[in-house]
């Protein structure tokens, strides 16, 4: 199925992406290298759009509120949870933050439980039980700078939070807009999701951070590259999420753990311990189990 390539496709994307992003707090601080991701990004963006409208010619996509306002919330939780995963990227680890972040499925879960009063299947809430427990073992300081660790831990469970608000808030989006063409609406929908989070972010940071702006602006070369391998990692997720639920879609997203591993072995020479390797692997079980069950 296409959904699966696609969501295949976005997770190593994304790595890169974050990889990118991470060497960049250094210069600019999460918020600068956050703005890395949607203001370098918006270009690619608009050249993807521009090429799926050119191919579709029959879309008669619909401005609706629902779509307003679908890309607003979507748009403004993205900003946070990326500002988050990058804090605890710093604080936890590479491969901890992104194993973390994985909470995100179990968490929209839970909202749609509370607020939209989604069944849960048993097996469903036996996999939010395993993502509980991995999420615990992958937050549990070691014995130095606990406090660090923990507030690292603490910032990838609210990116994660964040990242279920956006999930859910894009899905609704691309099936407000243009029904009929999913990939369509997916594409149209970053786009107006990454001008907006460009417009707010520019607009705030020049008003009470303008260093951290002259920082992204000396970086530019490096944030062109997170801008494309970002713009390319959410036109994927997006259309993937047009194209199927979002459980199963971040159930194949979890090859994005073990990925990230790999990349913060090789390039920030970040080792995980048999505790974290453990948590990882319960975490992508639970994840699955949920988004399946």
């Amino acid at each position: 199925m296409l959904w699966i390539l696609l969501t295949a496709a976005a997770a190593p994307l994304q790595v890169a992406r974050n990889a990118l992003q991470r060497g960049l707090v250094g210069d600019a601080g999460p918020w600068g290298a956050t703005l890395v991701r949607f203001l370098f990004g918006l270009p690619f963006s608009i050249l993807v759009f521009a090429a799926v409208a050119a191919l579709t010619p029959d879309a008669h996509p619909t401005v609706s509120a629902r779509f307003a306002m679908a890309v607003v919330a979507g748009a403004l939780a993205q900003i946070g949870a990326t500002a988050a995963l990058l804090v605890a990227m710093r604080r936890s680890g590479f491969a901890v933050a992104t194993f973390m972040q994985q909470s995100s499925l179990p968490l929209a879960a839970l909202m749609g439980a509370a607020v939209l009063h989604d069944a849960l299947r048993p097996l469903q809430w036996a996999g939010l039980a395993a993502t509980t427990l991995a999420l615990g073992l992958l937050s549990w300081p070691r014995r130095t700078d606990e406090r660090a660790a923990l507030l690292g831990s603490l910032f990838g469970l609210a990116s994660g939070a964040a990242f279920a608000v956006a999930l859910n808030a894009y899905r609704l989006a691309g099936e407000a807009l243009e029904s009929a063409h999913p990939i369509y609406s997916a594409t149209a929908a970053l786009v107006a999701a990454q001008a907006l989070q460009s417009l707010v972010m520019c607009s705030l940071l020049a008003a009470i951070r303008p260093e951290t702006l002259r920082a992204v602006g000396a970086s530019w070369k490096a944030s062109l590259g997170a801008g494309l391998f970002g713009t390319a990692a959410s036109a994927c997720w997006f259309s993937a999420l047009a194209l199927a639920p979002a459980g199963p879609v971040r159930a194949v997203g979890v090859i994005e753990g073990p990925i990230a591993a790999a990349a913060a072995r090789r390039l920030f020479q970040e080792r995980l311990s048999p505790r974290q390797i453990a948590g990882g692997a319960l975490a992508a079980v639970g994840v699955a189990m949920t988004a399946l069950g």
